[in-house]
């Protein structure tokens, strides 16, 4: 009888497991670290939606380009608008179906496929403890005769690195080429990505940092640390965001539909800045945390669309390899 008792309770979890739809959410390994906001969304849209969130994780574009119209997708997140054109051309999204006015970007954004959740600017990050006097503008880091040292990320394989190339050709368009020799000098070396180049700098290998605006607000409310600093530049900082979509052959597609719309209620923004380090999209400045609220950002915002991202791509990569080898 026992027995008996223990299997019909082993059928009934697994007919109950068995019932509840599972929502397949392809992500960036950052973003469903322990120390991204993965976890804490997954749970938060749990409570919700009587469903199982499971997000898998890698290069999302690559995957699902790879699986085409058999991906297991139902939604992916983690894209930005130097590869959406890539992303949009496969045919594999549909409208994300939410009101591009609730978004508080500091541009316009009328895409109706691709849904912003967070954003921030490339910037360069200074330890005031070790640089004094940084340089108040774009023009003075380039022609300045002091010895910063600066860390980048390599625009082939860096998100913030190609988005560098494309801020420096923004400012300084045709000139773009002889800015990078005039910077090359200056720069200690060149990683694969992001954490390798933050890395150097919080060891003080490096006076500057190529980063985010938003960077200094981690320091700020874990550590305590309020020596890291962004040089705001008044030529402008390029706009990085962050953006979901919905598959278009999704299985789930009531449910898909149901967390592209969590993405933009508060609960979901609330959990933006302290889980990724980055400006919510749709949360007014008031409800951000303390300190990102008296973070300095750019009053002016520098941006390519993605057609022009796209177009740009290629000859902005050959300027910088072509300066940095010389």
């Amino acid at each position: 009888m026992k027995y008996f008792t223990f299997a019909a309770g082993l059928l009934s979890a697994s007919m109950t497991l068995a019932q509840t739809p599972t929502l397949i959410i392809y992500a960036p390994d950052y973003f469903a670290s322990e120390w991204g906001p993965g976890p804490s969304i997954e749970a938060a849209f749990e409570e919700s939606c009587s469903c199982d969130l499971q997000f898998k994780t890698g290069d999302v574009l690559s995957r699902i380009i790879l699986e085409g119209a058999n991906t297991q997708a139902d939604v992916v997140i983690g894209f930005n608008t130097d590869v959406t054109k890539k992303a949009r051309e496969t045919g594999l999204f549909v409208a994300h179906g939410q009101d591009n006015a609730q978004l508080t970007l500091p541009i316009d954004w009328s895409d109706d496929v691709f849904l912003p959740f967070n954003y921030s600017h490339t910037a360069f990050i200074y330890n005031t403890e070790k640089v004094s006097n940084p340089p108040s503008s774009f023009d003075e880091l380039v022609n300045s005769n002091t010895e910063l040292s600066l860390v980048i990320q390599d625009p082939r394989s860096s998100i913030s690195g190609l988005a560098l190339v494309l801020w420096v050709k923004a400012i300084y368009g045709d000139q773009a080429e002889a800015v990078w020799e005039k910077l090359a000098p200056k720069i200690l070396t060149v990683t694969k990505g992001w954490s390798e180049s933050y890395g150097l700098f919080s060891e003080g290998e490096a006076d500057m940092v190529l980063s985010y605006t938003t960077s200094p607000a981690y320091h700020i409310m874990v550590e305590g640390d309020l020596s890291k600093k962004a040089v705001i530049f008044p030529e402008g900082h390029y706009f990085m965001v962050e953006l979901a979509a919905k598959v278009a052959n999704t299985d789930m597609p009531e449910l898909a539909d149901a967390f592209l719309g969590f993405i933009m209620t508060e609960r979901f923004q609330k959990l933006i800045p302290e889980g990724n380090w980055s400006l919510p999209a749709a949360l007014p400045k008031s409800q951000w945390p303390r300190a990102f609220q008296e973070l300095p950002l750019p009053e002016k915002v520098l941006f390519y669309s993605e057609q022009q991202a796209a177009s740009l791509r290629k000859d902005t990569i050959e300027e910088w390899r072509r300066a940095l080898s010389k």
